[in-house]
């Protein structure tokens, strides 16, 4: 097996990865860690830490599970929401920067405002 083709990470990478992204804030939700940028979480670990919850947009979470099942999922509980679930024993190193990436991204944007009618 190639190393960039090796899998897992730890606790320790991943939160040293969400730091490294601009503005971002460490703390807890649901007294778990979390991670927030201009107040708005974009990645929560479960409570087992074995999986990271990470912001992504319902189009980018059916094609992260069905590329990749055995990394990512959801749950009953985060399936009407704009996240999806990665084992992080089965992320690949290379791949967490831009999972956070694409987490952070989603929380940043600015929706649209509704118009008058």
């Amino acid at each position: 097996m190639k190393p960039s083709a090796r899998r897992g990470v730890t606790f320790e990478a991943v939160r040293r990865a969400a730091l490294s992204l601009v503005k971002v804030e460490e703390g807890t939700a649901w007294r778990f860690p979390a991670f927030r940028t201009g107040g708005k979480l974009f990645l929560c670990f479960r409570e087992d830490l074995d999986s990271v919850v990470v912001r992504a947009s319902f189009e980018q979470r059916d094609e992260m599970i069905a590329a990749d099942p055995e990394t990512y999922y959801t749950t009953d509980h985060h399936r009407n929401y704009p996240w999806v679930l990665a084992r992080i024993s089965q992320l690949r190193p290379d791949a967490v920067n831009d999972l956070l990436q694409m987490a952070w991204r989603a929380a940043t944007q600015k929706k649209p405002r509704a118009g008058k009618s």
